[in-house]
Formats: C-alpha cells, sequence, structure tokens
C-alpha cells in the first residue's frame, strides 16, 4: 500500500494494487480496501483533461509496462514451445468515447505493442482480444447510478478465448462476439 497525492495540498488518497483480485481471497481484500476508503484506479472515469497525471501514469504501468515485462520475461520459453501471448484489449483502444480517454489510451499502447510483437515474434501466436461491453466492475463504475444488467456477464467471452487457444488462430486482433462458436 502507498499513499500518494495528485497534487501538493490536496487530500492524499490511499492506493492499492492487488493482483489476483478476480476471485477468493484477492476479491475479498480488494472489497475490504474498497471499504475502508482505498481506490483502484480512476473511477468513475475521468475525461481526458481532468485525467491525474499520476493515475494515468499507474494506468499505463499497470496495463502496458506490466504486460510488456512478464511478455519479455517468458519470451525464452515461448519462443522455445511455440507458445502464445492473449492480451485483453478494448474497443476504446480504437474508438474515442467520451471519459475513457485514459483507459482506451493504455489499451491503444497494448494493442500497438502486442501487433509490433506479432510482426517480430513470427514462432509464438500474439492475440489482443476485444471482449466487447460485460457486466463488470469496471463498467458499472462508468455508469453509476445506470442499470448494466443487460451487458453479458465475462464469463459469456471464455469459449472466445479458448477456441484462439485451441485452434492457434493467426496471430492479430479479435473481437471476442465474432469468435464466439455458432
Amino acid at each position: 500500500m502507498r499513499y500518494r497525492s495528485h497534487a501538493p495540498n490536496v487530500e492524499t488518497m490511499k492506493k492499492a494494487l492487488i493482483t489476483g483480485a478476480s476471485r477468493g481471497l484477492g476479491r475479498a481484500l480488494a472489497a475490504g480496501l474498497a471499504a475502508a476508503g482505498y481506490t483502484l484506479g480512476a473511477a468513475p472515469l475521468p475525461a481526458m483533461a481532468d485525467y491525474p497525471p499520476d493515475e494515468l501514469r499507474a494506468a499505463f504501468e499497470a496495463n502496458v509496462i506490466a504486460p510488456v515485462a512478464l511478455i519479455q520475461l517468458f519470451l525464452p520459453a515461448l519462443r522455445e514451445r511455440g507458445g502464445a501471448v492473449l492480451n485483453i484489449t478494448s474497443d476504446a483502444a480504437v474508438e474515442p468515447y467520451a471519459g475513457w480517454g485514459g483507459y482506451g489510451a493504455v489499451k491503444a499502447a497494448l494493442e500497438q505493442a502486442s501487433n509490433v510483437l506479432a510482426a517480430e515474434e513470427t514462432a509464438i501466436r500474439v492475440w489482443w482480444v476485444d471482449p466487447g461491453d460485460l457486466r463488470t466492475d469496471m463498467h458499472q463504475a462508468a455508469f453509476p447510478g445506470q442499470d448494466i444488467s443487460d451487458r453479458p456477464l465475462p464469463e459469456s467471452v471464455v469459449p472466445a478465448l479458448v477456441r484462439l487457444v485451441t485452434e492457434r488462430l493467426p496471430s492479430g486482433r479479435y473481437r471476442a462476439a465474432e469468435l464466439v462458436p455458432a
């Protein structure tokens, strides 16, 4: 945990970064810290003009720098085994949505890193997938007070991701909706 302010003499905001927070202990810890006033990034998503630079930097660190660093670490084994890299992206990487500028910028950077990696590393597969709008906490935070129950659950895109891996489709950008078996 670390404490950091966005600007001098501005209220100090508590921040936490948790890996593996999608279920189990990690998810419970994230919920407990959120209840205690900790944040997990800027939410609701601020306009690009208002995006705190420290939050934007943290978003690039978590969504671009960290995945690239992990890929670099595992690249020798991936090359040796003909492995694959799967990055999750967003339509916000290629479409301008008000309020999604910071998120879209980091996803666009991840897409370009994936695209270049695919061109450079022909011995492995590199996929970047737009899962589509899903019923997630992030989407709910982006639309406070709105009912997003019409969006599919995250589990609905798993068959598309499994298809990429099992069929070893060519490297490239995919939309999950286009990969789901008919």
